[in-house]
């Protein structure tokens, strides 16, 4: 006979969740759902809110919905009238997937990037220095002075001046004639290297002193200018012309002895242009950005002519014969690189400060015209071109700078066009400023790289020749050439 049929219980879903949430359970805990629950936030927060909306309706038990979250039944603190009185507070608690919150930010950024305010210039965070220090405070005194020469701008200047003067030709110098012109010695060139170096400087701080100067009330209107020196009471009014005065005649001293009067008269018609004509300009028209666009051409002019003082023929040339002389082209296209780059960086730059210009009552294209403000801004960028093809043109640089040279202004005119398509928004504005920050010192030390026969010689190394064997050849040429005219009257006299 069959033994008897044991009574075998039918496992059912609510033994089951019981099963599982039995402490004395034998299943290893890498086995169980709940060490995988609890590892995974996300899921565990989606799956609880499911379970609320299913409580709300009174589909399954409260018991069964804790088979599907982390936590027990016994743990929960809210109440079910609670939990759907305040639905958002829950929801709050989901996490955002990463890739999620990445494209979110990413958006936001985008749209919101133009109306974000620009890092502190170093003249604010000078003045920040100065006035957390106390007032006796040398350190202070000094941060406070400094912040006067606006540090980075006077810095640019100075980079623009000493590249022009590093980029003058080669060949002008190695074919003056000792015996009329003393050839420029590596003391006498650093010394006059030197010389430009630090009036270029003093009087850069001259004019952004007189700027500051005549800007007190209108520099506390904006976020970017309002922690100023003068803004802020950190020195008299009296200090700072003083300080002007000081800078303007140890820089324009330093230039006509340390150069030669040509680049002292450039420099103090720079500091007229910006202090008192460009600087009241901004509050009248909108030219303003084409007068300063000026004043940052001329820095280049200087260096090319402290260079070209060097090479001068007699020593009483005059500023034709330095600005307007065979060898006076590199100057001016370098003069007119900084001229053309002065539109795609302040027209980014005024679009992301456009409402405090406005409130200010700055006349800038930025809210005055933003189309043409962003047309502006491509057409100079796009101007480059040509002028760096000059720069090779003229034989300043070798061919290997027309290479350079494209792709350095192929990326400014990239977001330059992207700034007058989307008229500045989606971030374009401040792309485009900060690659008119890096494009500058890129194409200046790029230039300098690719400086015309600077190359020469190491090639002439590299390839095995010797300056003796160059001696040689253009002997050899000499010989040949003389040689050739005397052969059809040997010939004639033979027969």
């Amino acid at each position: 006979m069959s033994p008897p049929p044991q009574n075998v219980q039918q496992r059912t879903f609510t033994a089951a969740v019981r099963y599982l949430q039995n402490d004395t359970q034998l299943l290893p805990r890498y086995l169980r759902k709940s060490y995988f629950l609890s590892h995974d936030p996300l899921a565990s927060s989606k799956l609880g809110i499911k379970c609320l909306s299913w409580s709300r309706t009174g589909s399954p038990t409260q018991q069964a919905c804790a088979f599907f979250s982390s936590k027990a039944p016994t743990t929960h603190t809210t109440s079910h009238n609670e939990a759907i009185s305040t639905p958002q507070s829950i929801t709050e608690t989901v996490e955002e997937l990463p890739h999620r919150r990445r494209q979110r930010l990413r958006a936001q950024g985008g749209a919101n990037a133009s109306e974000q305010e620009l890092r502190p210039d170093a003249s604010s965070q000078l003045s920040t220095l100065s006035s957390s220090l106390p007032k006796s405070s040398l350190k202070g005194k000094l941060a406070a002075f400094l912040a006067l020469t606006k540090p980075r701008l006077s810095f640019l200047i100075v980079l623009t001046a000493t590249t022009a003067y590093g980029l003058y030709p080669v060949p002008s110098i190695l074919h003056l004639d000792p015996s009329v012109t003393p050839l420029p010695t590596l003391s006498t060139s650093t010394l006059t290297f030197c010389y430009l170096t630090v009036g270029t400087f003093l009087s850069s701080a001259c004019a952004n002193t007189i700027n500051m100067l005549l800007e007190p009330k209108y520099d506390a209107l904006m976020t970017r200018t309002r922690n100023r020196p003068l803004v802020r009471k950190l020195m008299s009014t009296r200090a700072a012309v003083l300080f002007a005065v000081g800078t303007a005649a140890a820089g324009l001293s330093a230039l006509y002895f340390g150069t030669n009067s040509t680049v002292a008269g450039l420099s103090a018609a720079n500091i007229v242009l910006y202090g008192f004509i460009y600087t009241p300009l901004k509050r009248i028209s909108v030219i303003n950005t084409w007068v300063g666009a000026v004043v940052g051409g001329i820095p280049p002019l200087m260096g090319w002519a402290a260079a070209a003082g060097q090479t001068a023929i007699t020593g009483h040339d005059t500023w034709r014969d330095l600005l307007f002389g065979p060898d006076s082209a590199g100057g001016w296209l370098l003069a007119g690189l900084l001229f053309a780059w002065q539109f795609p960086h302040f027209n980014a730059l005024s679009h992301l400060i456009r409402d405090e210009y406005k409130n200010a009552g700055y006349k800038m294209l930025a809210w005055t015209n933003p189309a043409r403000n962003g047309r502006v801004a491509l057409r100079y960028s796009l101007l480059m071109f040509p002028l760096c093809a000059g720069l090779w043109w003229a034989g300043v640089v070798d061919k290997g700078f027309l290479v350079g040279g494209v792709l350095i202004n192929s990326w400014l005119t990239k977001e330059a066009y992207r700034f007058w398509k989307f008229e500045g928004a989606k971030g374009t504005a401040r792309g485009l400023f900060w690659a008119s920050v890096w494009h500058l010192p890129l194409l200046m030390v790029g230039t300098l790289a690719a400086k015309k026969g600077i190359w020469d010689g190491v090639w002439s190394r590299a390839m095995g020749y010797s300056e003796d064997d160059e001696d040689l050849d253009s002997e050899e040429a000499e010989e040949t050439a003389s040689v050739r005219p005397s052969l059809p009257t040997s010939q004639a006299q033979t027969s």
